[in-house]
């Protein structure tokens, strides 16, 4: 055998951390990353949001001693308290630190293997944060004592969007449909039971006027395109006329293109040219007839 090749091949017995480049262990990156960005993730699901994500999510808990490993995860692949004295509060200065830190915890990651990782994390616990604060919204909501005109103002607000009944109501010119919509915007305004009914009436009240409204506009509409159809069509007839139409275009293409403007000797030639020119004047004008 070759000792040249001999020897290549020892090299991947002796030393095999020479033979193959380091790969990124996502999951032993995924617990280094959790260890800065999902403190406490098992109690509070916006936690990745919260701390790596963005300050909208609310501002996770502070209290100390509050982290705990999960059971068989090593410290070898975290961050500890006392490195996470050092870590940023803001969210995105944070997401950054721990990018920073954690591919040098990880051998052979890099800044792509962490968005590849945890964005998705991420966003998948800002979710669950804009879902707990919508909840807050509407406990609070239920505590409060509101006025008709605002409940009318929520309710109609709810029902004349794109999903529902549209702005121009043309979604719920069915009653069922209507009624459908309204009971789920009536649900989703706290406080309003006692206005509901009335604002029932003002809202099928709005929608009547404006399917009139819609159906009479679109007869506008119709009968506006029907008088520019007949004023064309009369204009077309028009110049269907000897005067108008074929000979006008005769005398024209006699002055512009004939080099006797049919006159003299060639007259005759000339007119008969101008007239063959001209024929589709006869063509078009028999098919309005």
């Amino acid at each position: 055998m070759n000792s040249k090749i001999l020897f290549f091949m020892l090299g991947f017995i002796i030393f095999p951390g020479l033979s193959v480049a380091a790969t990124c262990s996502q999951a032993n990156l995924t617990r280094c990353l959790d260890s800065v960005c999902a403190i406490n993730v098992s109690s509070n699901p916006s936690a990745r949001c919260q701390y790596c994500g963005t300050s909208s999510a609310g501002t996770p808990p502070t209290k100390s001693g509050m982290r705990s490993l999960s059971l068989g995860q090593s410290a070898k692949y975290t961050l500890s308290e006392d490195e996470l004295e050092d870590a940023p509060t803001d969210p995105g200065q944070r997401y950054a630190w721990a990018t920073e830190q954690c591919i040098k915890k990880i051998d052979g990651c890099t800044p792509d293997d962490v968005s590849d990782t945890y964005d998705k994390l991420i966003e998948q616990s800002c979710k669950a944060a804009g879902i707990n604060a919508q909840m807050a919204a509407l406990r609070s909501e239920a505590t409060k004592t509101v006025s008709k005109t605002s409940c009318d103002t929520d309710i109609r607000a709810c029902l004349i969007d794109a999903k529902r009944c549209g702005p121009d109501f043309s979604a719920c010119e069915n009653d069922s449909d209507f009624n459908n919509f309204f009971s789920a915007c009536s649900v989703e305004a706290k406080g309003c039971d006692e206005y509901i009914s009335e604002i029932r009436e003002d809202l099928i009240a709005s929608r009547d006027t404006a399917i009139e409204n819609a159906d009479k506009l679109i007869a506008n509409i119709v009968s506006a395109y029907q008088s520019a159809r007949e004023k064309k069509l009369n204009e077309a007839k028009a110049t269907c006329t000897d005067e108008a139409g074929l000979n006008a275009c005769i005398k024209t293409v006699c002055s512009n293109n004939m080099p006797n403007k049919c006159e003299g000797a060639q007259k005759e030639s000339e007119t008969v040219a101008a007239t063959a020119l001209c024929q589709f004047y006869t063509t078009a004008c028999n098919l309005l007839k």
